[in-house]
């Protein structure tokens, strides 16, 4: 059954204006796609007790062997009267978007985009009425998903089009304020609810989804998360281990040189015949980017050795560099996450697994909470996450289709080619252009369009426009849309929270609607603080400062304990609780793994439990549990088999 069926309409509840057809005027000009019409003076512009037509209103005119239909773009009175009684001379003009074929009986039939046969001077327009629109909004309901109502009419569900939208990317944007966290929440949610064993992966920069998605998701924190160093390829490992300091090029080639020997190393160890390392580096082609394990005492044992050569003595410091700047990285708790593991194994299946939700187990969108994660570095992460994403789909074949959404996208890919990242630029991009091809899906989320890529932006065939204020935003969505949609795009800067123009390939027509409300439990954390509520007490002492001092230090970041509480009226609005009391468990800071040392790790807070469900790879162990017992390997899935194969055939 279509959506056209299921929105039938008991004729008792449609008024008497729209039970019938209401003639609005004539046409007077016809330019190709563009018509102008002429306005009777019966029409309902000039009674004040009923609503004329606005921008973006459907209007249908009736021919031989179809049902035009077109969308207002513009309102005009050439020779406006100063006097009420005085009947003026309106037009409007329309723009021809598709129609709706009649069968043998004259009855219409579903809606297809284009005109087969264009009215003529003189045909009479009509507003279409509500079944004509739903006809014309229908989208197959096995597909399709509502995310809200039309503006036109409240009565017609505002539907998208899953498999048109996730294809072909999509952009949701929107200006700070407007609502643009609660579409991202309610359009996913909807794709779940319909497709439980999908693959979402959203970049949560904030910290603001975890409560949108209970029950439905993985939370990677900072606190949980583990994305071995060993994963990133060259460039990443030069923006970390060398970054932007002078005599960069003679590190890197320093760099380029030192990783593939480490990398051998530790296949020659694993294997039992202790095959030599140029051997190894030889028989398997391990090169920079190849993505298999090694160790940083391996890294830094090499760095010695060439160090302890006597003919390198008047270039040694790129070497010491390189390797205190390692030694540093394994010391801080920030990067533990990344270089804190106390032991080195290929556990490349179970990361993907983790990520991708393979399998899912009825958490089928993993959420990475990038809040808390050294700012230098969050842009490597980025650019790991999406190369993963578009090459665990060319080497699955597409066969396990991952959407990509990437919120706060301006970040990542911004239009200034001097500012960013480029290898996360060209990862995200990749996926932009290619990624349709291997079942990957991008999702770009942004407050500023006219500073993303233009590449990027080009490549979402679905748009979901909320307000935008900024006049060089709104000419970036302009410059790419026909004239109906531009025409829509006049009402950006004056809609309301809640509110957005859609158009693209994951719409029926372009269109402006309202978002469905979610439950308050539902709410993604994104309130406004209340400025007069907490400046208008003050704290009775310095215990909150020690707190946020402790949590500072330890890199732990708890959005439910900043000491102010929000407001309890916003608060049960969004669904939030709120903050905890100041001796709540959730104030105290995690305990954290430090290195004092490169080779002597040493523990600063109590031990940490393991989880004994912790799936492999993400957990965090204790150096004296590390010592006393090996890291146990659980069986692997079917799933996880799978992705072991997959990954043999990429590296080699």
């Amino acid at each position: 059954m279509t959506t056209a069926t299921a929105l039938s309409i008991d004729p008792r509840t449609i008024p008497n204006r729209l039970r019938s057809d209401e003639r609005m005027g004539r046409i007077v000009a016809v330019t190709g796609a563009h018509a102008i019409i002429l306005l009777d003076a019966t029409d309902g512009f000039f009674d004040e007790n009923v609503k004329g037509a606005e921008i973006g209103t459907l209007m249908k005119v009736e021919t031989p062997t179809s049902i035009t239909l077109a969308l207002i773009s513009a309102l005009s009175s050439p020779t406006p009267s100063h006097s009420s009684q005085e009947q003026e001379l309106r037009i409007v003009e329309v723009e021809f978007i598709g129609e709706l074929p009649k069968d043998e009986h004259g009855n219409p039939k579903s809606f297809r985009r284009g005109v087969s046969n264009y009215p003529s001077l003189g045909d009479l327009v009509y507003r279409a009425n509500r079944n004509e629109l739903a006809m014309a909004y229908a989208c197959d309901a096995e597909t399709a998903v509502r995310v809200g109502y039309i503006q036109q009419d409240p009565t017609i569900p505002a539907m998208i089009k899953v498999d048109e939208m996730l294809g072909k990317h999509f952009a949701i944007l929107g200006t700070t304020g407007t609502g643009k966290s609660c579409t991202v929440a309610l359009i996913l949610r909807r794709i779940l609810e319909k497709n439980p064993q999908a693959h979402i992966l959203l970049l949560d920069v904030h910290r603001e989804y975890a409560q949108s998605f209970k029950g439905m998701s993985e939370i990677i924190t900072p606190d949980n998360m583990a994305l071995p160093f060993w994963l990133l390829n060259f460039d990443e490992a030069v923006e970390i281990l060398v970054g932007q300091q002078a005599n960069r090029d003679t590190d890197v080639e320093v760099l380029r040189e030192i990783i593939p020997i480490a990398k051998a190393r530790y296949m020659s160890n694993q294997r039992r015949d202790k095959t030599r390392t140029r051997d190894v580096l030889v028989e398997n082609n391990i090169g920079v980017d190849t993505p298999i394990p090694y160790r940083t005492s391996d890294l830094t044992g090499v760095l010695e050795e060439y160090i302890g050569k006597l003919e390198l003595r008047g270039e040694l410091a790129p070497y010491k560099r390189i390797k205190a700047r390692i030694e540093a990285i394994s010391r801080d708790p920030r990067y533990a996450f990344m270089f804190g593991s106390l032991t080195v194994q290929d556990n490349m299946a179970a990361v993907l697994a983790r990520l991708f939700r393979i399998p899912v187990n009825g958490k089928p969108i993993a959420i990475l909470e990038l809040g808390g994660l050294p700012s230098e570095i969050i842009n490597v992460v980025v650019s790991v996450l999406a190369r993963l994403a578009f090459d665990f789909g060319v080497w699955s074949a597409g066969k396990v289709p991952i959407t990509f959404v990437c919120e706060e996208a301006h970040r990542y890919v911004p239009n200034d080619r001097s500012s960013g990242f480029e290898p996360t630029k060209r990862a995200i991009s990749r996926i932009a252009k290619e990624g349709r091809k291997y079942g990957v899906s991008l999702c770009i989320v942004s407050q500023r369009p006219a500073e993303l890529d233009p590449t990027i932006l080009s490549q979402c065939n679905t748009i979901f426009s909320m307000r935008l204020t900024n006049e060089r935003d709104q000419e970036i969505l302009r410059a790419g849309i026909s004239d109906a949609a531009a025409s829509l795009l006049e009402f950006m800067p004056t809609m309301g929270a809640g509110e957005a123009i859609t158009f693209g390939e994951g719409v029926a027509l372009p269109t402006r609607i309202k978002f469905d409300l979610l439950p308050a439990g539902e709410l993604p954390r994104s309130n406004t603080a209340s400025f007069t509520k907490n400046w208008a007490k003050d704290l009775p002492d310095d215990k909150f400062l020690h707190e946020v001092v402790s949590r500072w230090r330890a890199q732990t970041y708890n959005p439910d304990s900043a000491g102010y509480s929000i407001d309890e009226a916003t608060a049960a609005e969004a669904g939030q609780t709120p903050s905890a009391p100041p001796d709540s468990p959730a104030l105290q800071p995690r305990p954290s793994l430090r290195r004092d040392s490169f080779m002597t790790p040493q523990i600063s807070a109590p031990p940490i439990q393991t989880a004994p469900q912790q799936p492999m790879g993400f957990g965090k162990m204790t150096p004296a549990a590390a010592a006393a017992t090996p890291t146990p390997i659980p069986p692997q899935t079917d799933s996880q088999q799978s992705l072991a194969s997959l990954i043999k055939q990429f590296r080699t």
